[in-house]
C-alpha cells in the first residue's frame, strides 16, 4: 500500500485498480447499487484507508450528479424527507466513532448490522417496513455506515427492497438520498482530513471513467428483470457483510 496519494506516488497497478473502481461506482449509481461496495473494497487495497475513503467519496459524488438527473422523475421525496433527521444523526455518530474506535471494530460492527438486517429481511411481514420507527432505524444505520466506511448503500437497499420499490423508483430514491448524504459528508470529511486536495485530485482525474460507468449502468438496467434486480442487490449486500466480517 503506497504511503503517498499524490498523482506521482501511485503505481501503474494502483491506477488500474482505481480505474476499475471508477467504472464500478458509475455503474452502481445508475445500475446495480451494491456494486459500489466492490469499488470501496478495491480502493482500500491500493490506498491507505482514510485516503481511499476520501477518493471514493468524491467519485461517488461525481456519479451522484448523473444519477439524480437520470432518475429525477422516479423519486419518493416523502421518504427522503422522513429519513433526513435519523440520517444526520447517524452521520454525526459515525464521525465520532471514526475518531474513537479502531477500524477493525468498525468493520465488524457494520458487518453484524448488515447480517442482522439480511435475516430480518427474510421475515414474511413486509408491512413492518412501512412503520415509521423502522424507517428511523434504517435511516440512522445508513447515515452511520456511510460515514465510517462509505457503506450506507446496503442498509438503504434492504429498506427499499422491503418496501417493494420497483427498480426505477428504487434507483431514483437512492440516487437523491445519497447525493444529499454525500454532500453532507463532504465538509465533515474535509474537516477530519479524509478529503484533501491530493485525494480529490485523484478522484477528479478518474471522473471520466465514472461517467462511462454511469452510461453502462443506464444501458444495462433497462434489460434487467425486477426479480433479478432484487436478488442481485441482496447478493451484493450479503457479500459486503461477509467481507467486512472476515477481512
Amino acid at each position: 500500500m503506497p504511503a503517498l496519494t499524490s498523482l506521482t506516488g501511485l503505481s501503474v497497478g494502483a491506477w488500474l485498480v482505481l480505474a476499475a473502481c471508477a467504472l464500478l461506482i458509475g455503474f452502481a449509481k445508475t445500475g446495480i447499487g451494491g456494486v459500489a461496495m466492490v469499488a470501496v473494497v478495491l480502493a482500500a487495497l491500493v490506498l491507505p484507508t482514510r485516503d481511499s475513503t476520501g477518493v471514493v467519496l468524491v467519485m461517488l459524488l461525481t456519479g451522484d450528479l448523473v444519477a439524480v438527473w437520470t432518475y429525477r422523475h422516479d423519486v419518493d421525496w416523502r421518504l427522503i424527507g422522513r429519513l433526513a433527521v435519523p440520517v444526520l444523526a447517524g452521520i454525526g455518530v459515525g464521525s465520532l466513532f471514526l475518531t474513537l474506535v479502531d477500524p477493525l471494530v468498525l468493520r465488524r460492527t457494520i458487518a453484524v448490522i448488515l447480517l442482522v438486517l439480511l435475516v430480518l429481511g427474510l421475515w414474511p411481514d413486509r408491512l413492518a417496513a412501512h412503520r415509521p420507527v423502522v424507517g428511523v432505524a434504517y435511516g440512522g444505520l445508513a447515515g452511520f455506515t456511510t460515514m465510517v466506511a462509505n457503506a450506507g448503500g446496503p442498509p438503504m437497499n434492504l429498506y427499499l427492497l422491503a418496501r417493494r420499490y420497483d427498480k426505477l423508483r428504487f434507483l431514483g430514491t437512492t440516487a437523491w438520498f445519497f447525493f444529499a448524504v454525500n454532500l453532507t459528508k463532504l465538509p465533515l470529511s474535509v474537516g477530519i482530513g479524509i478529503v484533501r486536495p491530493d485525494t480529490a485530485l485523484i478522484a477528479l482525474v478518474l471522473a471520466p471513467l465514472v461517467l462511462v460507468g454511469t452510461a453502462v449502468g443506464r444501458a444495462t438496467i433497462t434489460r434487467v428483470d425486477q426479480v433479478v434486480f432484487e436478488r442481485l442487490v441482496t447478493v451484493f449486500v450479503a457479500a459486503t457483510a461477509l467481507y467486512l466480517l472476515l477481512a
